[in-house]
């Protein structure tokens, strides 16, 4: 009787379990790579986060800081169209605006230098310059306008304003009064006269020597009627 042997089938039992081994140690290694990179991440904090680490991988306390980082950034966002807005505001109503104050100072200049009588005592009209209250800005654009708006019992506004010209022969004072009656949308000359040291008054506009009927044909321009 012969016995037969047959070769066993552990050695092709070991590269399989070789191949399972060192897939659960590159799964093990892998998870080990992962869990150490969040462990090592910093918090992320409203005065820290940059936007780079993913929503879904913040904490519940990582996410309100960076919901707070987000309100307080929107925040500043409206305060600053807030402030825009009202420089843009103050700009408008004190420099643009047909009834700004700088307005009826460049219109007041202008008849100053188209005026034959003031021309005569201050000089070269070219050379004519106006400015605002003395400082000691040298800038003379930066000296500014003394002005007085007012309502009265009746309801009618007085702007009021006063500023300083000078020619290559004389300088001087303008003073300058304006009125709106109640119910109306245009400033009106009440006076518009120059003061000049040594000379008589020089008026360009003077409604008191104007007839109370006022049937005058009136010429409206940037705002002010003109007579």
């Amino acid at each position: 009787m012969k016995l037969v042997l047959r070769p066993s089938s552990a050695p092709a039992i070991v590269p399989r379990l070789q191949l399972v081994v060192a897939r659960h140690g590159f799964a093990t290694q892998h998870g080990l790579r992962n869990g150490s990179a969040t462990s090592k991440r910093k918090a992320v904090t409203p005065f820290n986060d940059d936007g780079y680490v993913p929503w879904r991988e913040l904490s519940v306390g990582e996410k309100a800081s960076r919901a707070t980082q987000q309100t307080f950034n929107f925040g500043m966002v409206v305060i600053g169209l807030v402030l825009t807005g009202g420089v843009g505001y103050f700009l408008y109503q004190d420099v643009f605006s047909p009834d700004s104050k700088t307005a009826y100072f460049n219109r007041a200049v202008d008849r100053i230098k188209k005026d034959p009588a003031c021309v005569a005592l201050l000089g070269d009209s070219k050379k004519i310059t106006a400015h605002g209250e003395e400082t000691m800005n040298k800038w003379r654009r930066a000296r500014p306008i003394a002005s007085t708006l007012n309502t009265d019992a009746q309801g009618n506004q007085h702007l009021m304003m006063h500023f300083y010209i000078e020619g290559p022969l004389n300088s001087g004072i303008v003073n300058v009064h304006l009125t709106k009656r109640a119910n109306h949308d245009e400033f009106e000359y009440k006076y518009l006269y120059l003061d000049i040291r040594g000379h008589p008054r020089i008026y360009l506009e003077n409604a008191d020597t104007k007839p109370s009927t006022g049937e005058g044909k009136k010429y409206k321009l940037f705002g002010v009627s003109w007579n």
